[in-house]
């Protein structure tokens, strides 16, 4: 799977939280930034072709709805992160984070318990 654009995934971001939209209505989410329907369109028909989005037909206009979920984007994601920069290992991104002291030992401790309970 592609990693998105920071615009691509922020069109998504429209998909995955309200559900099925017209270019219109994505437009009018930008209203202050004014960005221009083709300037939409252009991204949204991108993302179809990457396999995001898909569309229904509604007379001369097109109504796009997401297939792939945002969880799914997100795992996929991660994934290449963890692959790309801690050698595939996800020991090494919770080291990294400990280190970092981006989550404490605390923090920590109860992931654990939550992944034991969640196995038994």
């Amino acid at each position: 799977m592609k990693r998105l654009s920071t615009r691509e995934e922020e069109i998504m971001g429209y998909f995955w939280e309200k559900g099925p939209l017209y270019v219109k209505q994505i437009v009018e989410f930008y209203e202050p930034q004014h960005l221009h329907f083709n300037t939409v369109s252009t991204f949204v028909r991108g993302l179809e072709a990457q396999g995001f989005l898909d569309h229904h037909v509604h007379g001369v206009t097109y109504q796009y709805y997401p297939i792939v979920s945002r969880e799914e984007y997100g795992k996929n994601t991660l994934k290449t992160a963890v692959s790309k920069f801690f050698n595939n290992s996800y020991l090494n991104v919770v080291s990294s984070l400990v280190e970092e002291e981006d989550i404490s030992l605390d923090e920590l401790k109860e992931l654990i318990r939550q992944v034991e309970q969640g196995n038994e």
